[in-house]
């Protein structure tokens, strides 16, 4: 991809990341294109439909916050590290409004590759935390990446009524205490 073409589709992730954060996912695209300063045209040329732009916001989104685990590791314990990465998870998935539903749609409808791919991504984080969390002995090793990535979209799943972010960050804590039991 040309410099130009690269500069214009980050440009549209980026306004999509904001438009969805701020309005949710079901606006016009065309506040999109304007935000990002393109026409319409270039957004879909970009992002041929709603659920390719929801897609590849998300996954930039993702990125972003799978990215971010080793420097959380290098500025706090595991334990501390896991809680903060899935607080922020789960704080994304708050702030975007009807992100979660909307790419379950598209993988329900598409089998998108692109948002498995995603999943890898966080399993990824999930598994780099919690190997840090047992080889610094917070942790017990019997504990699978399934299990906690589980917990997390359940808890990601619940937020978004008044004080129930409050509450998925206090299931996090439990859930690390969890993780913590039976260490010697």
């Amino acid at each position: 991809m040309r410099a130009d073409a690269r500069a214009k589709r980050d440009a549209i992730l980026a306004a999509a990341v904001e438009v969805f954060a701020e309005r949710g996912v079901d606006i016009a695209l065309d506040e999109v294109a304007r935000r990002a300063k393109v026409g319409i045209a270039t957004l879909y040329r970009h992002f041929p439909t709603r659920e390719a732009l929801i897609t590849g916001a998300y996954l930039q989104e993702i990125s972003t916050l799978a990215g971010g685990v080793e420097e959380l590791l290098a500025e706090m314990p595991a334990d501390e590290a896991l809680v903060a990465w899935m607080q922020q998870f789960i704080g994304y998935v708050s702030n975007r409004p009807g992100m979660a539903q909307a790419v379950k749609a598209v993988v329900m409808a598409t089998d998108a590759d692109a948002v498995r791919v995603s999943h890898l991504r966080v399993y990824g984080a999930l598994e780099s935390l919690l190997e840090a969390g047992v080889e610094a002995r917070l942790f017990r090793s019997d504990v699978p990446v399934d299990d906690v990535a589980g917990a997390l979209s359940g808890f990601s799943l619940s937020v978004g009524t008044p004080g129930s972010k409050e509450r998925a960050d206090r299931l996090v804590r439990l859930m690390v205490d969890g993780l913590k039991y039976g260490v010697s």
